[in-house]
């Protein structure tokens, strides 16, 4: 009964041990993908890594090695347990530096003492017996067989001195983090950390070789290492949870989101299939089948149907768990958003289809749809070889405007047009009004006047009300994303400056000077040109602070906006080729494109008929035109500012 006993807890000790590789690699990989420019990000990783080393060595001891490669395993797992002293500590200084209080020198040199000393009693435990001392026991499963164990060595205490004095130091930088915490928020995150730091100490922490001589396999010794092997898995995600919130440029919720989306697809998904793999034994008994052909069939079904279950709760778990409070609506109906936005390439597939199935049910040949602008309506899709003439559509443009825009959504009123018959389009749009033109559908005519029987009146008035939706949600999309291309920079400067309002401040400035970033220069050049003509991203542009602004001050009557729209408009014209300005010349294009678009407010659609040049090919030249205006912006800066340096009195 003993022994069988023993060999339950051997195996619940194994399955915890690759359990515990399985959270831990999982953890390090998402560390590694996440941001490592983040100094906690990395430091956090190596800490990881010790636990990960540590475990994977116990879970090759587990496939009963020779002896000689038992011992091998036995001193590889140390590198995991020498050096992961110091790197809590590591971690603890990168938490006290996000508090302000980053290292004058004196830290950051007992850090690479200790990495040092680390290394040697690594170097003690992998060559010689003054460390750890390898003997031979005899296993308590399987009484004829031989097994290795490590027994303390003459310098072993050093070593346990040594774990507590820097587990201990860890402990207290942590603590005097957590002080220092501004926000409620952060002091409690930092006081997870401060406890589920210690995990490591506890799961790694070799106790066997303070125990008597083959303690480490009796039932007690057993059960104790069972334990701490559980306390090891709960507490590594307990401390994955407050460590993904340091160097994270988006909301807390969207960090908690991918959090909990990780843990779910990803370590608990490897756990269930690893104790599917040691459980089909039994399973294979019951059904009668053998163990081998049973377990293929028993983890694809085990995976399966845990990513089902995944799927049908996880909307569930994140509102009960992250979208809680007076916000949740709203950033479902963002998610909604996400969802339910077509692009425009989808929107004009839609309009295609539905005009092809116009053409279909007709027995014609071609049909158009044309959508409603400021100047003469515009061709967006067609199907068949017949187009009808721009210069046509231009023409007719103020006669079909003074017929269709008298009309109501619910009219269907088809006029003759040269060899086409045209049905208005309006839009459905809950206060867009009854009666706002969107544009118009034409129809290849089968004759010269309009012959159709009321059945395909009725269908003809289906397909122009898709049309129309269609349609109206290709203007919907373009306010959309041209509203997101001047919000989101800004949004991104608040998530990245979240971290002044939540610890103390640190020596260094917490803001750096706009132009220092070349990246977000840009991405603010952007947003102010998008809402040039009024809008957050010129209002609240962070573009206010240059000096050259300020210089121009005094020409905008006081008004910073208004400065920074006359600094605007000298870097475009800066762009400026000389001669007369032509609109098909390579050389013209990026001026072009600036003064249309951003000046005069044109649309994308507008400007590429008027240069000639796909949406695709705007949208890249008008990339690049915007990184030469933030280009000759940061020239003016550095103009201003070398000349504000001339003008200052010396002392």
């Amino acid at each position: 009964m003993e022994r069988q006993l023993l060999g339950l807890l051997q195996l619940i000790n194994e399955t915890l041990a690759s359990a515990i590789v399985i959270v831990a690699t999982s953890l390090l990989l998402y560390n590694l993908t996440r941001n490592l420019r983040d100094r906690v990000a990395r430091t956090s990783s190596l800490l990881l890594g010790t636990v990960t080393i540590a475990y994977v060595a116990d879970a090759l001891i587990a496939l009963n090695p020779s002896p000689p490669m038992h011992i091998a395993i036995l001193r590889f797992q140390w590198i995991g347990i020498a050096f992961m002293p110091v790197t809590m500590l590591h971690l603890a200084d990168a938490l006290l530096a996000t508090t302000g209080l980053p290292s004058r020198g004196r830290r950051r040199r007992i850090i690479r003492l200790l990495y040092l000393v680390s290394a040697g009693f690594l170097l003690l435990a992998a060559f010689n017996e003054l460390l750890v001392i390898p003997v031979q026991v005899f296993s308590p499963f399987e009484s004829d067989r031989i097994t290795m164990s490590l027994r303390a060595g003459p310098l072993f205490l050093i070593y346990v001195l040594y774990f507590a004095i820097v587990t201990l130091a860890a402990f207290l930088v942590v603590g005097r983090a957590r002080r220092r915490c501004l926000t409620r928020s952060t002091r409690r995150r930092m006081g997870y950390l401060q406890f589920a730091m210690l995990t490591p100490a506890i799961g790694i922490f070799p106790f066997s070789l303070l125990l008597g001589f083959g303690q480490e396999f009796s039932i007690i010794g057993l059960a104790l290492v069972n334990l701490a092997n559980i306390f090891v898995i709960l507490m590594l995600a307990f401390l994955a949870y407050p460590l993904a919130f340091f160097g994270s440029r988006v909301p807390d919720r969207v960090v908690k989101s991918d959090l909990l989306r990780f843990f779910l697809r990803g370590p608990v998904t490897g756990v269930l299939a690893l104790v599917t793999i040691l459980a089909t034994d039994t399973g294979s008994r019951i059904l009668g089948i053998p163990s081998n052909d049973f377990m293929p069939f028993a983890v694809v079904m085990v995976v399966l149907l845990w990513q089902w279950f995944v799927a049908v709760s996880l909307p569930f778990l994140e509102k009960w768990l992250i979208y809680q409070g007076e916000d949740s609506e709203a950033l479902l109906n963002v998610q909604r958003l996400s969802d339910r936005l077509l692009t425009r390439i989808d929107l004009i597939q839609l309009l295609e289809a539905t005009l092809s199935a116009t053409c279909d049910y007709l027995r014609v040949s071609s049909a158009f749809a044309a959508q409603n602008t400021e100047s003469d309506p515009e061709l967006i899709a067609a199907v068949g070889a017949a187009r009808p003439a721009p210069q046509a559509l231009a023409t007719e443009s103020e006669q079909l405007r003074a017929i269709y825009a008298s009309n109501g959504v619910n009219e269907l009123e088809i006029i003759q047009w040269d060899n086409w018959w045209l049905i208005g389009l309006y839009s459905r749009r809950p206060g867009a009004g009854s009666s706002r033109w969107v544009g118009l559908m034409g129809v290849q005519a089968r004759s010269n006047s309009v012959n159709l029987n009321e059945d395909e009146r009725k269908e003809l008035a289906t397909f122009a009300r898709r049309a129309a939706d269609a349609l109206d949600d290709l203007l919907l999309h373009t306010d959309i994303v041209m509203a997101l291309e001047g919000l989101l920079p800004q949004s991104h400067i608040t998530a990245a400056n979240r971290g002044a309002i939540d610890y103390s401040p640190p020596r260094q400035r917490l803001s750096e000077p706009i132009e220092d970033d070349p990246v977000q220069f840009n991405e603010q050049v952007r947003a102010a040109l998008r809402h040039y003509w009024g809008g957050p991203g010129l209002t609240n542009s962070r573009l206010l602070e240059l000096q050259v602004v300020h210089d121009t001050l005094p020409e905008s009557d006081q008004n910073p906006v208004n400065a920074l729209r006359e600094v605007l408009v000298r870097a475009i014209e800066a762009q400026r080729p000389p001669g007369e300005r032509k609109l098909h010349s390579p050389e013209w294009t990026l001026y072009n494109i600036l003064e249309m678009r951003f000046l005069k407010g044109a649309k994308v659609r507008e400007v590429g008929a008027k240069l000639a040049m796909s949406d695709a090919d705007l949208y890249r030249k008008q990339r690049l035109a915007i990184d030469a205006v933030a280009d000759t912006l940061m020239e003016m800066e550095q103009t201003a500012r070398s000349a504000h340096e001339l003008q200052r009195p010396a002392f």
